[in-house]
C-alpha cells in the first residue's frame, strides 16, 4: 500500500528521486516476504539488490531521458534475478524477467493473505486504521492553520507536497495501482521464485578434433593477417592508406568503425557455438579448446581496440554524438566480455553467466553517471577551440546535463545553443523530486538569462572556414545522418 500510495502521488510529474523513493518499500515488501519464507541472503542476490538502486540513481542524477531509460530497464532486470537468484545463462536471461510472470499469481496471493489478516485480527486491523486516520486528520487541520498563519511555512509545505489536482485523478489511480501489483509481485516472487536454473540446454553433439579446431583456426590466421595490416597502417600512418585506397578521412574511420563492430558481435557468436560442439574427449581436447578460444579472444581483443581507435579519430575531426558514445560503449563492454570469457578459460565458466550479467549493469550504471549529454557538450567545445566548427543545431537538442559546457561558448554561440533549453527549463514547474541534479544545476547557471537578440541569426551559425560542421569536407552535409 505504501508503494501504491507513493507512486500515486509522486510519479505522475516525471522521473527524479521519486523512483528511488517508490522503490524503497517496494524492496522492503519483498525482504520481509523472503525472510518470512525461509530465504538467505546469498552473495549475488546481494549483489543484484544493491545493483539495482545503484542504477536508479542515474535518474536523479541526469536530465537526459535516454541513459536513464537505459539504467530504469537495468535496475528492473537487476531486481528480478535479486529475487529469483538464477545462476545458468538460460536462468539469467529469464530470471532478468521473470518478475512480469509473477503479476496474475500475486495478485490473488495477497487477496488470499489480507482475507486471512483480517478474520484473524479484526481488533488489531481496527486500531491500526483509527489511528491512522486520526494521525491523518490531525496532520490536515493543524498543516492547514500553520500554513494559513505563516506565508513561509506554507511555502516550505507547498514545495514538499505533491501538487494532486482533480484532472490527472485517472492517470494517479493508474499509477497506484501499477505500484500496488509491482510491490505485490516482487514481494510473492521473493516468497517462491520460480528456479530458471531447473530448465537446462543440452550440449551439441562433440565434434573430432580436426573438424572443430580447422574452421577456427582459418579464422584466426585471418585475424592475425588483419591485425598484421592495421599494425603497418598505425606505422606508416593513415595518409598512406587513404591514398591507395581512395577513401576519404570520414569513410576509412567510419566504415571501418561499423564493420570491425559487427565482427565482434559475430566473434562471441561463433564462441558461444563452438563452445557448444567442442570436443569434450580428455584433458587433451581441454588444452585445445582453450588454445583455439583464447587465441580468438585475443585477436577479437586487438580488433576492439582498433574499432575504437578508429571511432576516436572519426570523433576527434568531426565531433561527438549521442549514436557516436553509445556505439563505443557498446563496443568497449563488448571487449569487457571478451576478457571475462578469456578468465572463464582459465578459472573457469561457473561465474561467466553472472559476471557478464553484472559487467553490463556496471556498464549502464558507468554510461549514466558519466553524462553522455555532458560529453558530447564538451567534446566539441574543445573541439571548436581547435577547428572553429561547431554543429549548433545538434548541440541545441541535447539536455540540461550539456548546460555547464556549452555556457563556455563564446557568443553568439552561446545564446544560439541554450536558447531551446532555457526555454524547456523556464517552462517546466517539476517538484523537487521530479527533478534531476542535472537539471537543477542547469538553472543554477542560467538563472533568469535570458538570450534575446542574440539568438536571432543561429541557422548556419557555427560553421567552420570550409563550410563543414559535422560532416566530411569532401562531402555535402546531411543533416539526418547519424553521423
Amino acid at each position: 500500500m505504501a508503494t501504491g500510495v507513493l507512486s500515486a502521488l509522486l510519479l505522475g510529474e516525471g522521473i527524479g528521486l521519486n523512483l528511488l523513493m517508490v522503490a524503497v518499500p517496494a524492496a522492503l515488501a519483498a525482504c520481509f516476504a523472503a525472510r518470512g519464507a525461509g530465504r538467505r541472503l546469498r552473495p549475488w542476490t546481494a549483489v543484484w539488490a544493491v545493483g539495482g538502486p545503484a542504477l536508479l540513481v542515474v535518474p536523479a542524477l541526469r536530465d537526459a531521458g535516454w541513459p536513464s531509460l537505459l539504467a530504469i530497464v537495468s535496475a528492473f532486470a537487476l531486481g528480478s534475478l535479486a529475487l529469483h537468484g538464477s545462476r545458468s545463462w538460460l536462468g539469467i536471461f529469464l530470471g532478468s524477467l521473470g518478475l512480469l510472470t509473477s503479476v496474475a499469481e500475486s495478485l490473488g496471493w495477497g487477496a488470499r493473505g489480507v482475507r486471512e489478516r483480517m478474520a484473524g485480527s479484526r481488533g488489531r486491523w481496527g486500531v491500526v486504521s483509527r489511528s491512522v486516520l486520526v494521525a491523518v486528520v490531525l496532520l490536515i487541520v493543524f498543516g492547514t492553520l500553520f500554513a494559513s498563519a505563516d506565508a513561509a511555512f506554507a511555502d516550505v509545505l507547498g514545495s514538499l507536497l505533491p501538487d494532486v489536482s482533480v484532472g490527472d485523478s485517472p492517470w494517479r489511480f493508474f499509477l497506484g495501482v501499477l505500484g500496488v501489483v509491482g510491490a505485490l509481485a516482487a514481494a510473492y516472487t521473493a516468497a517462491a521464485p520460480v528456479r530458471w536454473d531447473g530448465l537446462t540446454v543440452r550440449p551439441g553433439k562433440a565434434r573430432g578434433r580436426l573438424e572443430w579446431a580447422l574452421p577456427l583456426v582459418v579464422m584466426n590466421l585471418l585475424f592475425a593477417a588483419f591485425l598484421a595490416i592495421q599494425l603497418t597502417v598505425l606505422l606508416g600512418g593513415y595518409d598512406k592508406v587513404m591514398a591507395e585506397t581512395d577513401l576519404s578521412y570520414s569513410e576509412y574511420a567510419r566504415q571501418g568503425f561499423w564493420q570491425l563492430l559487427w565482427a565482434t558481435l559475430l566473434t562471441l557468436l561463433v564462441i558461444a557455438l563452438a563452445l557448444r560442439w567442442a570436443p569434450r574427449g580428455g584433458p587433451r581436447d581441454r588444452t585445445l579448446v582453450r588454445g583455439v578460444l583464447g587465441t580468438l579472444c585475443l585477436l577479437t581483443l586487438v580488433v576492439v581496440a582498433s574499432a575504437l581507435r578508429r571511432m576516436d579519430l572519426y570523433v576527434d575531426a568531426y565531433g561527438l554524438t549521442r549514436l557516436r558514445i553509445s556505439v563505443a560503449a557498446v563496443e568497449l563492454w563488448l571487449g569487457g566480455v571478451l576478457v571475462l570469457i578469456m578468465a572463464a578459460g582459465v578459472f573457469g565458466a561457473k561465474l561467466l553467466p553472472r559476471a557478464v550479467a553484472a559487467s553490463a549493469a556496471v556498464g549502464v550504471l558507468a554510461f549514466g553517471l558519466v553524462s553522455p549529454d555532458g560529453m558530447i557538450a564538451e567534446q566539441n567545445v574543445e573541439r571548436y577551440s581547435r577547428h572553429h566548427s561547431i554543429d549548433i543545431e545538434y548541440l541545441r537538442g541535447l539536455s540540461a546535463d550539456a548546460v555547464p559546457a556549452l555556457d563556455t561558448l563564446p557568443e553568439p554561440l552561446r545564446s544560439c545553443a541554450l536558447e531551446e533549453i532555457q526555454r524547456e527549463l523556464r517552462n517546466s514547474d517539476e517538484p523537487w523530486y521530479a527533478t534531476s541534479w542535472g537539471e537543477a544545476r542547469a538553472r543554477d547557471i542560467l538563472g533568469d538569462w535570458d538570450p534575446g537578440y542574440r539568438a536571432r541569426d543561429c541557422p548556419g551559425l557555427g560553421s567552420g572556414e570550409d563550410g563543414g560542421e559535422r560532416g566530411d569536407p569532401d562531402e555535402p552535409y546531411d543533416p539526418y545522418d547519424p553521423y
